[in-house]
């Protein structure tokens, strides 16, 4: 990759001024003093003679500047004499690109930023030319670099001088830089291998240099006649990471002794800062990583209820915080709604959600009240340690009843959308935030008719520097009504675009917080499709939970499911009444699957095994597993519910 640029900190000007324009391209290539004359070799000539009482002019000083860099300065200066004021005007110069190039090395943040701000920041006020090599794979941290140790040309840059306009001199891209190899596998105990060994830059022209450069640029490359070199090793905290390659052409002034100095400051600034993008790009990567396993890979699709979700990072430098949203579908075709926030925005507090979300699907398993579940999650977030904070959102909706019970524990209030258009911002008691402590939660149930949407999000949506979050909310409220009416009173706008458009409603200054948002669309279960009785626990259920599925079978026209339905309920009603000491419930429900449920008052779960052929029993769950379409079973907080489903004809 070859980058031309035209603009460069600390660069002295490469067009000369109209009383400069007869001084000779070399000169001005140099980047001299305008009042310093060229000498073979770059050294400056002699200036007018100046007082043996003259004062010696202090040694500038760049901020960050090795000790050494200042000693030779100080060194050159302080032999005063003819040429003292030049030197010290030529050296001032040098030490101000210097500050100015590490300064904008320092400013990159990821791994090209840094390369780039080293190319930029030296061609064409340093070099002609640069190459730049770095180890494939970059090592991170303490980790041991694989081997063989291999070195591949990251970037290059090269500019030239023409003549376009009368005498000024002016950069032209150059379409065609040094040839150089991709890849250079570095041999131990070769040439390259002992330079970058040695750490320091060198000269070219030295023996052992020009054999490590035909070993890094390839012998297929070897360098054009006239062109001078520097090879700087980069060297990070711990080990070599890559190599430098600055070159200079025959028309200007050669490296001085003090250019190793710079080259040496420059390398050096270079290697620390890819150290430091390297080990940022892994935390970033292991953010990524952790936020996403945190986070659902999809939602479920459950009975009566579709879903919908978004989530957004407070930036992109900051992708990790404690915002999380769940679904999790419970016994009955029911559905548990879950939003949170942890407080801060950190890995711990990604690592304190996850274990939240993990309690809280624990939680739901077991079928526990949303005020208990709620509870639950305020006694885990004391024992994970002081200043645990969280808000959180617990719901659980019901297809068949079209109502939902909803707890809050310090999280802004959803908004329901109904079929019309109305947006309300549902009142559900407060409650504390998740951590606490001894605050008890109320639990409030709501209706939830067929075709409304329930919005439950994190206070990232609503709240920012430039609003207060009832101010966000009441705007929520506004947009989502205004979306609502452009799909008319009889349709529900669709719930993807729907989310989308929320999130459109956040402005540039609105980004402070990461935001999760869950919808849920209420379809609901129509009476007319749910079936329900009552089975005392004896020896006659069996039976007559056949005759109960055939009359509703008939009922809705599924009668070539009557034999497979039979079946199976037999099986399931019959391992129920064994075990239950209370009526047992059964329950079919249509929607685009036929799904049975049995559930009774003992808290053991069946669980499949293999029978042996003199076993009288033990064949039942086999018989589900292979004609049902799915089933399972769920322990409840007075027992289990064991569920199968069969496709419908026009599913088949």
């Amino acid at each position: 990759m070859t980058e031309h640029p035209t603009s460069h900190e600390g660069r002295q000007p490469l067009a000369a001024r109209s009383q400069e324009r007869a001084r000779p391209r070399q000169e001005a290539a140099a980047g001299l003093p305008s009042d310093v004359p060229a000498q073979p070799g770059g050294a400056a000539g002699p200036a007018a003679p100046a007082s043996p009482d003259a004062p010696t002019p202090p040694a500038p000083t760049v901020p960050g500047l090795p000790g050494t860099m200042a000693v030779a300065v100080s060194a050159q200066l302080a032999g005063g004499g003819r040429g003292g004021d030049a030197v010290a005007r030529r050296e001032g110069e040098k030490l101000r690109f210097v500050g100015a190039a590490t300064r904008r090395i320092a400013r990159g943040i990821d791994l090209d930023e840094i390369v780039l701000g080293l190319c930029r920041a030296t061609v064409p006020t340093f070099s002609d030319e640069i190459l730049v090599y770095l180890r494939d794979p970059l090592p991170v941290g303490d980790e041991r670099p694989v081997a063989p140790f291999v070195l591949r040309l990251r970037r290059t840059d090269r500019l030239r001088l023409s003549d376009l306009e009368g005498e000024e001199l002016v950069l032209v891209p150059d379409p065609d830089p040094t040839p150089a190899a991709e890849l250079c596998e570095v041999r131990s105990g070769g040439a390259l291998a002992e330079v970058l060994r040695g750490v320091r830059p060198v000269f070219g022209d030295s023996a052992a240099a020009k054999t490590a450069l035909t070993e890094l640029l390839g012998p297929e490359h070897p360098l054009p006649g006239g062109l001078r070199a520097v090879l700087a090793p980069l060297r990070g905290r711990r080990r070599v990471i890559g190599a430098a390659v600055f070159l200079r052409r025959p028309e200007r002034a050669g490296f001085e002794p003090n250019d190793l100095l710079v080259a040496a400051q420059l390398a050096t600034h270079t290697a620390l800062g890819i150290d430091k993008a390297v080990l940022y790009g892994r935390e970033a990567y292991i953010a990524d990583e952790l936020q996403r396993t945190m986070l659902p890979d999809s939602l479920p699709q459950p009975t009566g209820v579709k879903l919908a979700s978004r989530y957004l990072p407070a930036a992109e430098t900051a992708r990790v915080g404690g915002d999380w949203y769940d679904a999790i579908p419970l016994p009955g075709s029911r559905v548990a709604l879950v939003v949170g926030d942890v407080m801060g925005h950190s890995m711990t507090s990604a690592a304190i959600m996850g274990q939240l979300r993990t309690t809280a699907q624990t939680l739901a398993g077991l079928d526990l009240p949303p005020q208990e579940v709620l509870h639950h999650l305020d006694e885990q977030a004391q024992r994970l340690g002081q200043d645990r904070m969280a808000t959180c959102m617990y719901a659980v909706y019901d297809p068949v009843s079209h109502r939902i019970t909803v707890a809050n524990a310090g999280h802004p209030p959803p908004i329901l959308l109904h079929l019309g258009g109305r947006a309300e911002v549902l009142r559900v008691p407060p409650g504390a935030p998740i951590g606490v402590g001894g605050v008890d939660f109320e639990a409030v149930e709501l209706d939830a008719p067929a075709g409304a949407t329930l919005l439950l999000y994190t206070d990232g949506l609503v709240e920012s520097r430039l609003r207060d979050v009832w101010t966000g909310i009441e705007q929520l409220r506004e947009r989502l009504a205004a979306t609502a009416q452009l799909t008319g009173p009889d349709h529900s706008p669709p719930l993807e675009a729907l989310c989308d458009d929320v999130l459109d409603m956040l402005g540039p200054g609105d980004r402070d917080d990461d935001i999760a948002l869950l919808a849920a669309r209420f379809d609901g279960i129509a009476p007319s499709d749910v079936a329900y009785w009552f089975l005392e626990p004896e020896d006659a259920a069996p039976g007559r939970a056949r005759r109960l599925a055939r009359r509703a079978l008939a009922r809705w026209d599924l009668e070539e499911l009557t034999d497979s339905v039979e079946l199976l309920i037999s099986e399931v009603v019959t391992n129920a009444v064994r075990y239950a000491e209370r009526p047992v419930t059964l329950r079919l429900l249509r929607t685009d699957v036929l799904r049975c449920e049995v559930g009774d008052d003992s808290p053991q779960l069946p669980r499949q095994r293999r029978a042996r052929d003199t076993d009288e029993g033990g064949r039942g769950l086999f018989l589900v597993n292979r004609l049902a379409r799915r089933w399972g079973a769920t322990r409840l907080s007075g027992g289990k519910v064991v569920w199968f489903e069969l496709a419908t004809p026009s599913q088949s």
